[in-house]
């Protein structure tokens, strides 16, 4: 069975990247940091420098690579991270906050590195799929009016 893990590219912050999302998250470390060859003076990468740092995310793992400064992250790709309770919301939201993130909408938050971050309770997910549509659109119109998820107002908004 091959091993599938995230490949993040990075323009030059892999490292740093890797060592804030491993002080966020339980269960986490930097597994290998690997450092470029010296490949000459054609190349913008400087021998030493770092290549590539490995790491898991509570047991999941990533690769960040730098790849220059052609690479940047977009909205399009995002990691999520599904919390049990809003007090685990408000504490990642809030490392990311103070990190320098800047919070987007309906629980997406951009890191200080470009990265998306979709930090939702497991609540949400179980009332936007409720059976009940008419409950399910409540939770939802909620949550399109919500920056970080409120569980307490998704429960009074789909009349919990």
């Amino acid at each position: 069975m091959p091993q599938i893990s995230t490949f993040l590219t990075f323009r030059d912050q892999a490292e740093q990247a890797a060592r804030f999302y491993t002080s966020v998250f339980p269960n986490s470390r930097i597994t290998r940091i690997t450092r470029f060859p010296d490949l000459g003076p054609q190349t913008p990468f400087k021998g030493g420098s770092v290549m590539t740092a490995e790491f898991t995310l509570d047991g999941r793992p990533f690769v960040a690579l730098n790849g220059g400064p052609q690479f940047v992250f977009t909205q399009a790709f995002s990691i999520s991270v599904l919390c049990e309770t809003q007090q685990q919301v408000d504490e990642y939201w809030g490392k990311f906050v103070e990190a320098g993130a800047t919070p987007v909408a309906c629980g997406w938050i951009t890191d200080q590195f470009g990265v998306s971050w979709q930090i939702n309770p497991r609540l949400l997910i179980d009332l936007i799929t409720d059976p009940d549509s008419a409950k399910a659109g409540r939770a939802m119109q909620a949550m399109m009016t919500m920056v970080k998820i409120d569980s307490e107002a998704l429960k009074r908004a789909a009349g919990q």
